[in-house]
Parts: C-alpha cells; sequence; structure tokens
C-alpha cells in the first residue's frame, strides 16, 4: 500500500467506499507515518457511522419524548427500554443517547455535518449538543445557537472534547451573562453521589455538591485525618495473624453433608464500626507478610480517605436499628467458600454490589461477620436453599429472594436491593403465589414499568426470568450465581 493511497482515503468524504478499501489494510504493513494516517483515517469513518447512529436512535425513539401520561408519567419510555436492552446499556445512558440524537438530528445541522464528514469526533459532537441542550430548553435565538455552533465546530478541529467544552460555555456565559446567577441555581439541583468500581478491589465516590457544601466536607475529612496523624492512631502492624473463622453459635461453619449434591458457600454480613480500618491496617491489625512489605506509611491523601469512610462509619452505627432495608440493618454482604474462609484456599470473595475481593482482605472482614448458610449447585452455582431456620416464613422468604436476586432482574439494571421492591411475577390478584418461583427484586421504576408500562414478565423456580418488551422483543436474565457478581 502506497503512501499516496492511505493519505488519499484519509482525505476522501467518509462512506461506505472508503470504509471498505480502509478494511482491506494492514496496518502492520504500513510505515510509521502511513499508520498514523490509517489511524486518523478509521476515526473519520467512526465519525460517519455515529451520525447514522444518531439517525437510527431518533427512528427508534421519535422525535419528541412520549407524552406526558399524568399519574403513571414517571414510568420509563418503552423506547428508551427498547434501546438500552437492545444495545445493552443502563437505561439512563440510553435516554442521554436518545436526548443527545435529537438534539443533533433536530438543532444542530452543522454539527451532524461535520460528524458525517469526519470533521469532529463523536466526542466532540456530543459535548457540543449537551452545551446546546441547556439553551435550546431556555429558548436561544436561532442566530445565536447558529454562531455558537459554528465556532464550536471551528475550536473542535485541534482541542480536545473537555477544551471544546470550555470553549462553548464560554461563549455561553458571554451571552447571557444575567442567566449565570440562575445557571448556578439549577446546577446546585443536580447534586448527586456517585459509587463507581474500580479494579483490584477499589471503588470510587464521586461527589457533585455546591462548592459551599464541598467546602465543609473537604475541612472535615481533612480536619480529622490531620488529627489522626497527629494522634498516631493509624499505622502498619506487619505481623502476620493466621486467620480465624467465626465462632458465634448463630453461624454454621460446616459444609453441607457429604450425601448432599449441593456445595456450600458462606455469606457473611458484616456491620460497618472497624472493618474498613483493619482493611487498610490503620488501627494496627494484621496483615499478611507479603502485603504488609509492600505498603508504605500513609500519606495525608490515605488518611482523608481512611476519615471519609469513618464518618461514615459511624452515622451507620449511631443508626443501626432506623430505616431497614427489606428487615436488615445497613451491612456489608460479603460471600465467601468455606475453605478459603479457613485458610485452605485463597479464592476472592465477593462484596454485595462490588465484586471480587483479596481472600486475605474477606478473612479481615469475616471476623467480625455474623454468618449464614446458603446451599448451591456445584454445576452451575445457582441458589438452592436458605440455610437459616425461621418461625418467620416472609422474612425467611424475603431473605432468600435478596439472597438469590442481589439487584433488579431487569436486563441491566444496577439497582441493589436495599432499593428495590419485592415483585410478584404473576400479580397475587391475578392468582400468583408467594413463592421463590414468582417473587423478584425489581427497582422501583422498572416495576412500574412493567405494571404500567407495556413490559411483559415471565418467572422461573431457579431466579432466572425472560422480558417482553412493547414491541414483542424478548430479553433473558439468567439466574444469578451466588460466588460472582451480581
Amino acid at each position: 500500500m502506497s503512501t499516496r493511497t492511505v493519505k488519499e482515503l484519509l482525505e476522501q468524504t467518509p462512506g461506505i467506499d472508503v470504509l471498505v478499501e480502509l478494511v482491506k489494510i494492514d496496518p502492520h504493513l504500513l510505515d510509521a507515518a502511513d499508520r498514523i494516517d490509517y489511524l486518523a483515517a478509521l476515526e473519520r469513518q467512526s465519525g460517519w457511522l455515529q451520525a447514522l447512529m444518531q439517525v437510527a436512535i431518533v427512528a427508534v425513539a421519535g422525535n419528541e419524548p412520549t407524552p406526558d401520561r399524568g399519574k403513571y408519567s414517571d414510568v420509563d419510555d418503552p423506547q428508551r427500554e427498547e434501546i438500552a436492552s437492545t444495545l445493552n446499556l443502563a437505561p439512563v445512558t440510553a435516554q442521554s443517547r436518545i436526548d443527545i440524537a435529537r438534539v443533533l438530528t433536530q438543532h444542530l445541522p452543522a454539527t451532524c455535518a461535520a460528524l458525517a464528514n469526519g470533521e469532529i469526533s463523536s466526542a466532540q459532537a456530543t459535548v457540543i449538543a449537551k452545551e446546546s441542550s441547556t439553551l435550546l430548553r431556555r429558548g436561544i435565538d436561532p442566530d445565536q445557537l447558529r454562531y455558537l455552533e459554528n465556532t464550536a465546530i471551528a475550536y473542535a478541529e485541534f482541542h480536545t472534547p473537555a477544551q471544546v467544552t470550555n470553549k462553548v460555555r464560554s461563549i455561553v456565559a458571554k451571552m447571557e451573562p444575567v442567566e449565570f446567577e440562575v445557571k448556578a441555581a439549577e446546577a446546585a439541583q443536580g447534586r448527586r453521589v456517585i459509587l463507581t468500581p474500580q479494579p483490584h478491589g477499589m471503588a470510587q465516590i464521586l461527589a457533585l455538591l455546591p462548592a459551599v457544601e464541598a467546602q465543609t466536607v473537604w475541612l472535615a475529612i481533612d480536619k480529622l485525618a490531620r488529627a489522626n496523624r497527629e494522634r498516631d492512631l493509624v499505622r502498619i502492624d506487619a505481623t502476620p495473624t493466621s486467620p480465624t473463622s467465626p465462632t458465634s453459635p448463630t453461624s454454621p461453619a460446616s459444609p453441607a453433608s457429604p450425601a448432599s449434591p449441593a456445595s456450600s458457600v458462606l455469606a457473611g454480613n458484616s456491620t460497618l464500626g472497624a472493618v474498613a480500618n483493619r482493611i487498610s491496617g490503620s488501627d494496627g491489625a494484621s496483615l499478611p507478610e507479603f502485603i504488609a512489605e509492600s505498603i508504605e506509611p500513609l500519606s495525608l491523601d490515605q488518611l482523608r480517605a481512611d476519615a471519609l469512610a469513618t464518618i461514615a462509619e459511624r452515622f451507620l452505627a449511631e443508626s443501626s436499628e432506623e430505616n431497614l432495608a427489606h428487615g436488615r440493618p445497613v451491612t456489608l454482604n460479603l460471600t465467601l467458600d468455606l475453605p478459603t474462609l479457613l485458610g485452605l484456599n485463597e479464592n476472592p470473595g465477593i462484596l454485595a454490589g462490588y465484586g471480587e475481593i483479596p481472600a486475605s482482605v474477606a478473612r479481615l472482614l469475616a471476623s467480625d461477620a455474623k454468618w449464614r448458610r446458603f446451599i448451591t449447585d456445584p454445576v452451575s452455582g445457582n441458589l438452592l436453599d436458605y440455610g437459616r431456620m425461621s418461625y418467620e416464613p416472609p422474612q425467611a422468604l424475603i431473605d432468600f429472594v435478596v439472597a438469590r436476586d442481589r439487584r433488579c432482574r431487569f436486563p441491566g439494571c444496577r439497582q441493589p436491593a436495599r432499593v428495590c421492591d419485592i415483585d410478584h411475577a404473576i400479580p397475587w390478584e391475578d392468582g400468583g403465589k408467594t413463592s421463590k418461583g414468582n417473587l423478584g427484586l425489581l427497582c422501583r421504576r422498572h416495576h412500574r414499568m412493567k405494571t404500567h408500562g407495556g413490559w411483559k414478565l415471565v418467572s422461573y423456580e431457579d431466579g432466572s426470568c425472560e422480558w417482553t418488551s412493547p414491541e414483542g422483543k424478548s430479553f433473558r436474565v439468567d439466574a444469578r450465581r451466588i460466588d460472582e457478581v451480581a
């Protein structure tokens, strides 16, 4: 492949003919300069495909949102759920894609053209659409919108999406200086806290707060962290200790009988006292030597992270009997196989709502845990029985369903059990039984969608289920292994 050919493809208007030619090229056979041109050419084709995607999304979702249906206006738009299920997106992400597609195709023709021609990337087009949407809701003058759009497109040629965002916001501020005060008040309505799992047993908490409240939170965390450092309360004891198993008389620690075809898995509910401090070694708890050797003295940043967890732990400890979730206080829920608990294996534990955590960390949690035994199918890992005896069948059945489902049963939904409803797949008034085969967890949004939004649900005894959308598309949700991430 000659240099001229690659450059020619880069300079041509994106389309199916150019894409076919690019597919025939092996980039490994190109020299360094041509590989860069090849990559740029593919990026231009990506913009062309994304422009087609915007049109397709609007074709499914419609030019306008679903009309307000009064009492059930907060039920999911069926079109959004169709897109979310088809593209394996979270409903919120699908709605964002719909909103962006509507703005681009109906209000920003120059941006759509620039995207289709490969002049800007999909990320740049998205930020232009997002920043323009607020102005559109306020009824921006069409001439101002065209000026904003053209300026942003020209600026995007040599700048990143983040820089384009700042540029557009700067233009808007100059256009409407009087609106800045109002926008700040509106922005405060969007304050929120987001939890995002990260690799290696970590998670990220992102808080979007008004500046004053954010500063208050920061000062509290910083003050506690500095106090802990001054008092020498945070330290690492590198002396290894043997893991100990729970000794509670209500905590069965024996596996299923040899005659049973099922395997035994322990699931612990650990109260949120000093557990996090022990995991990080911040209260002098022993850590395995191979971990302790690689840990440096705690920095102020680490102490601030510990301080944030401590503040939350104190509140939960003081309110353990309030605001129960399905009859249970807020706890850390951990699943760990018995051999690992006893130190015979090193299989990761499963922390509900997160995923795998190291065996050493799981055993530290186990030392403070109250345990329940789950009997699982040794092949599929699906929950077969709930091992706790109880004279309160309703609570025992709720415990079983929560342990089995762990989150909303709708495809792709990540809402945890504590905020979900216990739903009858076949409604009680229609003869549905209150049984483990007919019960399941649904978040409030998808519960209402099933009841009033035209979606149908069939539930099976093993916890699996099948959804049918208003358009007749079927989506199966398999039963969830008890020892895997929900």
